[in-house]
């Protein structure tokens, strides 16, 4: 019986960092495949590793981002994320609106990549 006990606990606990990071995964589901700008998409990365595509990531209205000395915070799900720097694309904007791939785990949400946009 303890040998049970001590494999379902170890399950449990390998679980809870497995599952949460299911969120991360892509979920392009081919709606922009014609898009002149999916190769640029999906070639994007930050120095956090590839952004994966437009279908992950989304806009983010001017007022639910700012720029303070040079670093980046997003509102998501009603809160202010500061953006890592690593997490910052400097590359030209194609797309020229601001843009967020944000990873949610059990842990919060952290940023993967921040395109920032024109704030016209």
């Amino acid at each position: 019986m303890d040998r049970l006990k001590l494999s379902l606990m170890t399950a449990l606990f390998v679980a809870s960092f497995v599952l949460p990071t299911a969120s991360a995964l892509g979920r392009d589901d081919g709606r922009y495949a014609n898009s002149p700008l999916k190769p640029w998409f999906d070639s994007l990365r930050s120095h956090l590793g590839p952004c994966c595509s437009d279908a992950d990531g989304f806009a983010v209205a001017d007022p639910d981002w700012e720029s303070h000395d040079g670093h980046y915070r997003v509102r998501l799900d009603g809160q202010w994320i500061d953006v890592p720097d690593e997490a910052v694309i400097t590359e030209p904007n194609r797309a020229g609106r601001t843009m967020v791939w944000p990873v949610k785990t059990a842990f919060g949400i952290s940023i993967r990549c921040f395109m920032p946009g024109s704030m016209i």
